[in-house]
């Protein structure tokens, strides 16, 4: 049985037309309707997350592993500024989360009633599309409210809001079944042969181009440019650049150098990142730089030879440097004993891990790099895992992880889930940056040192929790880690010292210029 609300079951039948099939849901009364039957409705599986910020994230890890909407649910009030975090890092990304929040009568807000704020727009630029549906009480506010819930469900591969008024009385289930509901259907434009043709023309025929591939990761790209320093012979004077943001400030600050850029994405949107875009192509961006790497395998380009051999180099050098008892050497080992799996999806957080990961991963990495906020990422993956019978690997260092240390208060959660803490008792990448030592405030206020362990946290969520605080150690819990059966999730917390961190990542850079310029 259903809810006697009926824009909540026009709602309802249009996520099912729609194809969307799962639904994270948060507790409240006003959304108890909504969440009522999305659990009544066969064909939408819900997934209980109490804190709404994880809430957002644990969806966003979804929808990555489904490539498919994701609906999030949350009462009324403040539980909906919460998502906004997790919305914008999705906007960024291009992954289609499906905001829907309960609301209060729009004749009660700013009434002093409890739970009560404007909601339709809360979510501002963030949601391509926001609608806030009416209480229907005849055909044509039901044509209405039909209408709005397709124009935000046709919207594609970013973030929108459905904002869902419900009066009071709020549990009456007496439906016995919803509606047959008009759907409407988007048929988007694919990228033409004649486009796909004159990309791939003009990309083998400049004298110097580069494909340059956004999110997850560039392999050894930062080292590169690094490398080349100012050498203007490896500097592009065409780029092609597909997918999402970049890791590397160096290398975006290198691509600056470049002539023109061509950009190809999904929304057409202007993202003129080195600041010399001259064209921007609406489509599969994997489609063009497939066909980009067939064209280069078919007739190789002297120039982007040229960087195949600098980028096979920083991978010989870093594969043969041997980092002391570090982050660096944690990820290193991580990296090569998990080349050996298959069945293994990676996730790693922003700040230090990710760019570790871009000097060993050799592999697809999930990363929250559409704003690079710390918030979110151990929700991510672990909402990733809740989808998958891949086993998901989190790496993820001391304050991201203790932000977002909810993610694990949550009865989804499978043993699949793997994390690799990286403790060095702050935020280790503020070590890194060019003057900060000089300010007091430093390792306090603007690093976050903290002397805090994740066993508690372990205990308390029923995690199967190691550690290491030396090499051995490390090598041991990481073997673990990777080979381990659990039905629950599974952490080891490696500890460093963020001063020996600092040393070992600044001694690579350094062994790197030195083998350079022999």
């Amino acid at each position: 049985m259903y809810s006697n609300k009926e824009n909540v079951n026009i709602l309802t039948a249009l996520l099912v037309a729609h194809g969307v099939k799962h639904a994270v849901c948060c507790p409240g009364s006003r959304n108890s309707p909504i969440v009522h039957n999305f659990n009544e409705c066969p064909d939408i599986e819900c997934y209980p997350v109490t804190d709404e910020r994880s809430a957002g994230f644990y969806a966003l890890g979804m929808s990555q592993c489904l490539q498919q909407p994701v609906a999030v649910c949350v009462t009324s009030g403040t539980a909906l500024l919460n998502l906004a975090p997790a919305v914008a890092e999705a906007y960024y990304q291009h992954i289609p989360l499906v905001v829907i929040s309960a609301d209060r009568p729009q004749a009660w807000i700013d009434q002093l009633d409890g739970q009560t704020l404007p909601q339709p727009d809360a979510l501002g630029r963030f949601v391509k599309k926001a609608v806030s549906l009416p209480e229907p009480y005849d055909t044509e506010s039901r044509w209405y409210c039909n209408r709005l819930v397709n124009e935000a469900l046709i919207v594609r591969n970013v973030p929108v809001h459905i904002n869902v008024p419900i009066s009071e009385p709020l549990f009456d289930f007496s439906v016995e079944q919803l509606p047959m509901e008009r759907k409407i259907e988007l048929r988007p434009a694919d990228i033409s042969n004649t486009t796909l043709t004159h990309v791939c023309r003009m990309f083998m025929q400049a004298k110097r181009p580069m494909l340059i591939e956004g999110q997850p990761m560039n392999p050894h790209l930062d080292e590169a440019v690094y490398l080349v320093g100012d050498t203007e012979d490896y500097v592009p004077d065409f780029v092609l650049y597909t997918g999402g943001s970049i890791v590397s400030k160096r290398l975006k600050h290198f691509l600056r150098k470049a002539k023109k850029t061509w950009s190809v994405n999904e929304t057409g949107e202007v993202n003129d990142t080195f600041m010399n875009l001259t064209h921007v192509i609406q489509g599969d961006a994997k489609v063009v730089a497939d066909m980009i790497r067939f064209n280069l395998e078919q007739q190789p380009h002297p120039f982007v030879e040229k960087w195949q051999r600098l980028l096979d180099d920083v991978q010989q050098m870093a594969e043969s440097y041997e980092p002391a008892y570090s982050q660096m050497a944690a990820v290193k080992y991580f990296e090569a004993k998990a080349l050996h799996f298959s069945h293994i999806t990676f996730h790693y957080a922003n700040s230090t891990a990710i760019r570790l990961a871009n000097i060993y991963a050799r592999h697809y990495v999930y990363c929250n790099r559409g704003v690079n906020g710390i918030e979110g990422s151990l929700s991510t993956a672990a909402g990733f895992s809740c989808i998958t019978d891949e086993t998901v690997f989190c790496v993820i260092g001391d304050l991201s992880f203790f932000y977002d240390q909810n993610a694990l208060w949550n009865q989804n959660l499978r043993g699949n889930l793997r994390i690799l803490l990286l403790n060095n008792g702050k935020g280790g990448i503020f070590n890194l940056l060019k003057g900060l030592e000089k300010s007091p405030a430093r390792d306090q206020f603007v690093a976050g040192e903290h002397h805090t362990s994740a066993e508690g946290i372990c205990q308390q969520n029923n995690i199967t929790y190691l550690k290491a605080e030396n090499m051995e150690q490390m090598q041991q819990g990481i073997d673990t880690l990777l080979y381990i059966e659990s039905e629950r999730p599974v952490l080891l917390e490696i500890f460093t010292d963020s001063a020996e961190d600092e040393r070992v990542f600044r001694d690579y850079y350094q062994k790197l210029r030195e083998r350079g310029t022999n």
